[in-house]
């Protein structure tokens, strides 16, 4: 279930721009497509006033703030992106809003995960992009630019000892070594130093499809598809 709140005055554009784009609607339908849920989980978008998007546990509800499209197109405008950026900040907000479903889903299924929960949710997303194909590789390879130009920009750039997410660059690599993993052929343009090192490619494939299957198992109660 999606409810937009009355965004904040500041917020308009980007409330419009959620809607017009039907970002977390579409997340919501993608899940709903895959999983029967025991829970209806609530996805409310609303003005967060400085708080980002999350799962609230206690309230079993998705919050997904306006603010964060300002924060996507002023990072892609302050790092000399050039061109439209509206698919880019929608990239990057759909990764988000996968991510912070993969926190309900784990909530509802009760289920222990192989890995840190910030690293599963960041794995679900990715599964969620590439299950999309063509498009949802472009928008993988997006959430990931966004990563490495945190990362530039020294946000985050080594981690925080507080915060249970890998490191903006950390998660980049991981990214593009999913991307790359799951069809090598059409992503050799990403082995190169600066973007996904050859030593961490030539495991990428095995790396994927490993991940894959264990987020498949973990899902798997929850299934509507083998």
């Amino acid at each position: 279930m999606v409810r937009f709140e009355e965004p904040a005055l500041s917020d308009r554009a980007a409330a419009a721009f959620l809607r017009d784009r039907e970002v977390v609607t579409e997340a919501a339908a993608a899940v709903t497509d895959l999983l029967t849920l025991e829970r209806a989980v609530p996805l409310v978008v609303r003005s967060c006033d400085g708080d980002g998007s999350s799962y609230d546990l206690e309230a079993r509800r998705i919050d997904i703030c306006y603010e964060e499209v300002f924060e996507a197109r002023e990072l892609f405008a302050q790092t000399g992106r050039r061109g439209n950026t509206d698919d880019a900040v929608a990239a990057v907000l759909l990764e988000t809003v996968f991510h912070e479903i993969a926190h309900a889903v784990v909530d509802d299924l009760g289920v222990r995960t192989a890995s840190r929960e910030e690293d599963f949710a960041d794995q679900f997303a990715a599964l969620m992009l590439l299950r999309q194909g063509a498009a949802g590789e472009r928008r993988l390879r997006a959430a990931a630019d966004a990563w490495n130009l945190l990362a530039a920009t020294a946000e985050n750039a080594d981690g925080d000892a507080e915060d249970e997410h890998s490191s903006d660059r950390e998660r980049a690599v991981t990214a593009l070594c999913h991307l790359y993993g799951s069809a090598p052929g059409r992503h050799q343009d990403l082995v190169r130093p600066d973007v996904l090192p050859s030593a961490r490619a030539r495991g990428c494939a095995e790396e994927w499809a490993a991940v894959r299957d264990t987020l498949l198992k973990t899902l798997g109660p929850a299934l509507r598809e083998g």
